[in-house]
C-alpha cells in the first residue's frame, strides 16, 4: 500500500505539521507501507512518483523539530511561487497515484474542509474528517453555537470582524464588547494557540486584536474560565483516557505545546471517576455534534465548581513528540505505530 502523508502548507502551524508529518512518516514504514512525505504548499518537481516513496528496506527517517516561534509565511511566498495555488506543483497527481493521503496537516486548507472537498472531487482516499465536519469545527463560533444548541457548555464569547470595528486598530478609539475581563482573545479560525492572548486590561486588549489580527480578520473573544486544563481524545467513536496539560509559565501557547520539557502533561488526568467519564462523554457527544470522523480531540476546561467547559475541537490533532493524542492513546495502550495504523485503516469510513 502506498501512501502519501501531506504535511507542512501554507498556514501559521506549518512547521507543527511538517513535525507531525515526519513521525506519522517514520511510523507508518516501520509498520510496512511505502510512504512518501511532502509539503501541501511546496509540492514535489518530479513526476518518477515512484522513486520518492520509501519502505522499511531503504533505511529512510523523517525528521523535522518546531521553531519556538510561527513561520515567516510571506517569505515563504516569496521562495515558492505557486501563482495564489494554496497545493503545489504534481500534489493531485501524486495522490492520485497513491492508495491513501494520510493528512498531517494543522489549520487552514487541512482542517477547514477545502482540501477534503478537493479530494472528494478527485476521488482521493484521505484519513480523517470529511470536509463538512473540518469545516463546522474549523469554525470556533459555529462549533460553540452548536454546542449551545445541545446543551454542553462553553465559555461565554463573541465575534468582531477587525475591519468592521475600530476595536484594536492603532489611533482609533478604544470599544470594549460585551465579554469582560480577562478574556482570551483568538483567531476563530486558527489552532496551535496561534495568534492567543489573554487579557486583563484596556492596553493588553487592543494589543491582543493587533496580533490575532495578523492572522485572521474575524476574531474570537472568550471569557477566561479560570481553572484546570485538559483535553480528550476521540478514536474510533470511543474517548480515551483526557490528559491534564500543566504549563511551568503563563498559559498554553504556541512556545508550550511544541517545545519539549516546558509543560507538565499528566495522563491519565488526576480526576475523580465521576469528573473523568462526564468529560469524556461531554467528548464524545461533540464529536457527533459536529460531524467529525475516525479521531479527533476535544479540549476542556474545569473551574474550581468542577463545571466543565468544552474549548474547542480538533479534527487533525498534533502528533508530535509533545502533542497530546498519542499520550491518550498510549495510556489506552495503543502504541504510537498502532495509532497511525489503526487511522489509516479507518481512512474513508467516517465521511463516505
Amino acid at each position: 500500500m502506498k501512501i502519501v502523508v501531506i504535511a507542512g502548507g501554507l498556514s501559521p502551524e506549518r512547521d507543527v505539521s511538517l513535525s507531525s508529518g515526519s513521525l506519522i512518516a517514520n511510523a507508518l514504514i516501520d509498520v510496512g507501507y511505502k510512504v512518501c512525505l511532502i509539503d501541501l504548499y511546496a509540492g514535489v518537481e518530479t513526476k518518477n512518483f515512484d522513486e520518492i516513496f520509501f519502505d522499511l528496506k531503504s533505511g529512510k527517517r523523517y525528521s523535522y523539530a518546531v521553531p519556538q516561534h510561527e513561520p515567516d509565511l510571506e517569505q515563504l511566498k516569496k521562495e515558492v511561487d505557486n501563482k495564489g495555488s494554496l497545493i503545489g506543483k504534481n500534489v493531485i497527481e501524486l495522490c492520485k497515484n497513491a492508495d491513501l493521503a494520510f493528512l498531517a496537516l494543522h489549520g487552514d486548507i487541512g482542517e477547514n474542509g477545502k482540501l477534503q472537498a478537493v479530494f472528494d472531487v478527485y476521488g482521493i482516499l484521505y484519513t480523517g474528517t470529511g470536509y463538512i465536519g473540518s469545516l463546522i469545527a474549523m469554525d470556533k463560533d459555529l462549533a460553540k453555537k452548536l454546542m449551545i444548541q445541545n446543551n454542553i457548555l462553553t465559555p461565554e464569547w463573541e465575534i468582531i470582524n477587525i475591519t468592521q470595528t475600530p476595536a484594536g486598530v492603532a489611533g482609533t478609539p478604544f470599544q470594549k464588547g460585551a465579554v469582560d475581563f480577562p478574556c482570551v482573545i483568538k483567531p476563530c479560525s486558527c489552532g496551535s494557540s496561534v495568534g492567543v492572548s489573554i487579557v486583563k486590561n484596556k492596553e493588553e486588549y487592543i494589543a491582543a486584536l493587533e496580533y490575532a489580527k495578523k492572522y485572521e480578520e474575524k476574531i474570537l473573544i472568550e471569557k477566561m474560565i479560570e481553572g484546570r486544563e485538559f483535553s480528550v481524545g476521540i478514536l474510533d467513536n470511543k474517548a480515551l483516557p483526557a490528559i491534564e496539560i500543566i504549563p511551568n509559565e503563563d498559559f498554553y501557547d504556541y512556545k508550550h505545546k511544541y517545545q519539549p520539557g516546558i509543560t507538565k502533561e499528566v495522563c491519565p488526568a488526576e480526576l475523580c471517576d465521576k469528573i473523568a467519564c462526564k468529560m469524556q462523554d461531554i467528548a464524545l457527544k461533540v464529536h457527533k455534534i459536529l460531524r467529525l470522523g475516525s479521531y479527533s480531540r476535544i479540549d476542556f476546561m474545569v473551574d474550581k465548581n468542577n463545571n466543565i467547559y468544552c474549548l474547542e475541537a480538533n479534527t487533525l490533532p498534533g502528533m508530535t513528540p509533545t502533542s497530546l493524542l498519542p499520550q491518550e492513546a498510549n495510556a489506552a495502550g495503543i502504541s504510537y505505530n498502532g495509532l497511525c495504523d489503526k487511522i489509516v485503516k479507518m481512512a474513508g469510513s467516517d465521511y463516505e
